[in-house]
């Protein structure tokens, strides 16, 4: 039987190592799950024995392909609940991580498929990341980040980076969402900063910014 804690431990692990694909070290779960890293090595110890992770001393941990299944399953759940959260409950989207962070653990494979096929079976959830679907599959969709394009390119919000409280709702204040589209109109050599036009608006924008918002170019 696995615990709350692990399911958190494991889905970190899943985030830090680019979806599971390389190391992580203890330091960075232990920073990520606000610990010490002495109880990050007790518990990834812990993941081996149980056949979730591989855990090699100075080189860190992987996940296994058990390990990625349940992190993929967590995932899938959290990102479910945020959309039925916004779709249906009129939580915005700078507010449904939390609670979605409690729903994910939800253990009832039938909920999760009735969630789903009552949401539609959407591929992404509120703030742009793919919903994996039952089997584990993730929809990709081809993206940059918007320090990344060209001045005198369009493009349409995808996604976000960072989906921390403050920075969605910077993007509320400015009217940016996803489906929202952005021109880049100039970019400042010393600060990299962007001009952009939104909403037949033009906005300057920081490189921290432009950092932490994913666009598809037209």
């Amino acid at each position: 039987m696995i615990t709350l804690t692990e399911e958190n431990y494991i889905k970190a692990i899943y985030h830090l190592g680019k979806y599971g694909a390389h190391n992580v070290s203890t330091n960075a779960i232990a920073k990520e799950m606000e610990t010490k890293a002495s109880s990050v090595t007790d518990m990834v110890k812990k993941l081996s024995e149980k056949g979730y992770a591989d855990y090699k001393k100075y080189q860190g941990v992987t996940l296994t392909e058990e390990g990625k299944e349940i992190a993929l399953s967590i995932v899938r759940k959290h990102r479910l609940w945020e959309v039925f959260l916004v779709d249906h409950l009129n939580f915005s989207w700078d507010e449904v991580h939390e609670v979605a962070e409690q729903l994910e653990h939800i253990k009832s494979k039938k909920l999760i498929e009735q969630l789903d096929a009552f949401l539609g079976f959407p591929t992404h959830d509120p703030h742009g990341d793919p919903i994996p679907d039952k089997s584990g599959h993730i929809k990709k969709i081809d993206k940059i980040l918007l320090s990344e394009a060209q001045v005198g390119h369009r493009g349409i919000c995808v996604g976000v980076k960072d989906s921390s409280s403050n920075f969605l709702k910077y993007l509320d204040k400015n009217s940016i969402a996803l489906g929202t589209e952005i021109e880049i109109i100039h970019r400042e050599p010393f600060d990299h900063s962007i001009t952009i036009q939104a909403n037949n608006k033009e906005l300057i924008i920081s490189n921290l910014i432009a950092n932490n918002l994913f666009i598809r170019v037209s």
